[in-house]
């Protein structure tokens, strides 16, 4: 696999630096589409290019902790990681507005985030996501920059994952490969145990609904009018990477 990364964060910010309204959405438009109108320029569709004064406040910290260099500097690091892979693409960090407003939400954004958007991927670009809702973090940064490679990769060889078993295996190896650190892994061996019960008839479902509530939890189906079933927040994760590290223990 062939990697470039692409500092897009200052871009972003500029973008911001318009004042709110028509003026500001027509400079996203311009970075987002072709002159001709009719395909993508930069994968900046992530991006609320009316959010409030929190999205300018997070990327100037990004920018403080020189989070494109960053970045650049763990692309480069993973090449070698990849080498065998099949692809060649760009990529970039964008900032994804799930903390205020009504632009994203954060579940079903990361669901097509974690089927790898396929659209993107074909135009030769991965995005990794810097969301608004969390603190800025340079240890974050550089393991979504892994995952979302990991993820180009274990598409490359295995397909898009569609099924929601495919998802927990693939899922499970990107937070493996990543270093990802979050409370989604740290579940009790009995909510574990649980989890795995609620999941185990819904395994061959694609669907959105239960997608969502199978690997976000019953707050994230509610929020979008799906029936629950019975799970903790991204108990799905925390399942994905249990599953992992034990097979792990066993090659």
């Amino acid at each position: 696999m062939q990697l470039a990364y692409v500092p897009l964060l200052k871009v972003q910010r500029e973008i911001y630096a318009i004042p709110a309204g028509a003026e500001r959405f027509r400079a996203y438009l311009r970075k987002l589409v072709n002159d001709a109108g009719d395909d993508l320029r930069l994968p900046l569709g992530g991006m609320n290019p009316m959010g409030r004064e929190h999205v300018p406040a997070l990327l100037d910290a990004y920018l403080k902790l020189d989070a494109d260099a960053l970045a650049e500097r763990a692309t480069a690091r993973l090449a070698a990681e990849v080498a065998g892979e099949p692809g060649d693409f760009k990529l970039t960090m964008v900032m994804v507005d799930d903390a205020r407003g009504g632009w994203t939400n954060r579940a079903a954004t990361e669901l097509e985030h974690c089927r790898g958007e396929i659209p993107l991927r074909q135009r030769g670009w991965l995005a990794g996501f810097l969301w608004t809702s969390e603190p800025p973090s340079a240890r974050a940064l550089q393991a979504e920059v892994r995952a979302v490679v990991h993820r180009a990769a274990y598409a490359g060889r295995h397909g898009p994952a569609r099924t929601l078993r495919e998802l927990l295996a693939q899922e499970g190896a990107i937070l493996a490969r990543s270093g990802a650190l979050r409370p989604e892994n740290e579940l009790s061996p009995d909510d574990l145990a649980d989890t795995r019960e609620v999941l185990r008839p819904h395994l061959d479902a694609t669907d959105e609904p239960t997608l969502i509530g199978a690997l976000f939890g019953d707050a994230a189906a509610r929020a979008l009018g799906h029936p629950p079933l019975g799970l903790s927040p991204r108990a799905g994760f925390a399942l994905a990477w249990s599953e992992a590290q034990a097979a792990g223990s066993r090659e």
